[in-house]
C-alpha cells in the first residue's frame, strides 16, 4: 500500500513538473548518447579488437593491453609530459582567472572593467589553429620577437621550436585563451558577495588589500574549490588539438602526451586494444582525482562537489 501510494506521488510530481523535465530531456539525452552508451566500449581494453573483426570476434585478451601500456617507452613518455603539463596549468592557468577577477573588481571605472573583460574574453572563441598561428607570427623564427632581436643585434630565438620551451609555452597559450573565459565566472561569483561585507571591513580599517583576502577570496572560495575539483577530474587531458598542431616543431619527445598517443597508436596506428587501455586508464586516474579532491575539501570545511 506504501509502495503504491509512492508511485502515485512519485507520478504526481513528475506531470507536475512535466515543463521542467521536458527542458532537462535534451541535456540529459546527450549526455545518455555520446558520454553513458560509449563507456560500453571499454571493452575493447580487454581485447586484441579489429574493426575487421568487431567486439564479438575480437579474442579477450584480459589485462594485456595493460601490462603493455606500462612497459612501453612511448607512454611513459606521454604520461610524464601529461603530467607536468597539467601540473603547470593547474599551478598558473588555474589561478590566473581568479588573479584577473580580483584585479578587476578593484577597479572604480566600470566602463575599464567592461572594456578589460570583452578584449580577455574574445581569444575564447578562436579556435587553437589560429592561436597557433597567432603565436608563431609572434615567437616563431620569422616573428615579430625576431625582427625585435635582428634589430638590436641579438640573435634568433625560436620558441616556437624551442623542445625546452614547449611545455611554459603550451601553459601561457592556455592563460591568453582561455583567461576571459574563467574571469566570467569568477567575477559572477564575486557580485554575489554583499556590499556590507566590504562596509564592515572598511570601516573596522581594513584596506584594498585586506579586504580582498578577508572577504572576497572567502566569498568565492566555494566556486574556486569546485572548479579545482572539476579540473583535477581532467588532470591527465591537457588540450588535444593544441599540443597536436605544435609537435611537429619540437618532436614527440617533449610533445607527445596521452591524448596524442591514443590518435597515433590507436586511429593511425590502428593498436586499438592499447589505446582503449590508455584512455580507460585516463578515466580511472580522473574518476579517481575527483573522488579524493571532494573527500579532502570536505575534510578541510568546504562543501565539495557531491
Amino acid at each position: 500500500m506504501t509502495s503504491a501510494r509512492g508511485r502515485r506521488s512519485l507520478l504526481r510530481r513528475i506531470a507536475y513538473y512535466r515543463w521542467s523535465y521536458l527542458f532537462v530531456l535534451p541535456g540529459a539525452a546527450f549526455f545518455v548518447v555520446f558520454a553513458y552508451i560509449p563507456l560500453a566500449g571499454n571493452v575493447v581494453a580487454f581485447q586484441d579488437y579489429s574493426p575487421f573483426r568487431g567486439v564479438e570476434s575480437s579474442p579477450f585478451v584480459g589485462w594485456s593491453n595493460f601490462a603493455a601500456m606500462f612497459t612501453d617507452p612511448e607512454v611513459i613518455t606521454a604520461l610524464t609530459n601529461t603530467i607536468i603539463i597539467s601540473a603547470l596549468q593547474i599551478l598558473f592557468a588555474f589561478p590566473a582567472p581568479v588573479a584577473l577577477a580580483l584585479l578587476l573588481n578593484s577597479l572604480l571605472s566600470v566602463r575599464v572593467q567592461r572594456v578589460v573583460q570583452a578584449i580577455v574574453y574574445l581569444p575564447h572563441f578562436i579556435s587553437w589553429v589560429v592561436v597557433i598561428a597567432i603565436w608563431q607570427q609572434v615567437l616563431g623564427g620569422a616573428g615579430i620577437i625576431n625582427d625585435v632581436l635582428a634589430l638590436i643585434g641579438l640573435g634568433p630565438q625560436n620558441v616556437m621550436a624551442d623542445p625546452d620551451a614547449f611545455k611554459p609555452l603550451v601553459t601561457a597559450q592556455v592563460i591568453w585563451k582561455e583567461i576571459g573565459w574563467g574571469t566570467i565566472i569568477f567575477f559572477a561569483a564575486i557580485s554575489t558577495i554583499p556590499h556590507d561585507r566590504y562596509e564592515s571591513a572598511a570601516i573596522d580599517g581594513a584596506g584594498a588589500w585586506r579586504r580582498i583576502w578577508h572577504v572576497t577570496l572567502p566569498g568565492i572560495m566555494p566556486v574556486i574549490v569546485l572548479l579545482l575539483i572539476l579540473r583535477l577530474g581532467a588532470v591527465l587531458t591537457v588540450g588535444f588539438e593544441q599540443i597536436l598542431l605544435q609537435q611537429d616543431s619540437v618532436g614527440k619527445g617533449a610533445a607527445q602526451v596521452l591524448d596524442t598517443f591514443v590518435y597515433f597508436r590507436g586511429v593511425i596506428g590502428g593498436d586499438w586494444g592499447l589505446a582503449a587501455a590508455a584512455g580507460l586508464f585516463k578515466g580511472a586516474v580522473g574518476t579517481v582525482m575527483v573522488i579524493g579532491a571532494n573527500w579532502l575539501s570536505k575534510r578541510l570545511g568546504s562543501e565539495g562537489l557531491f
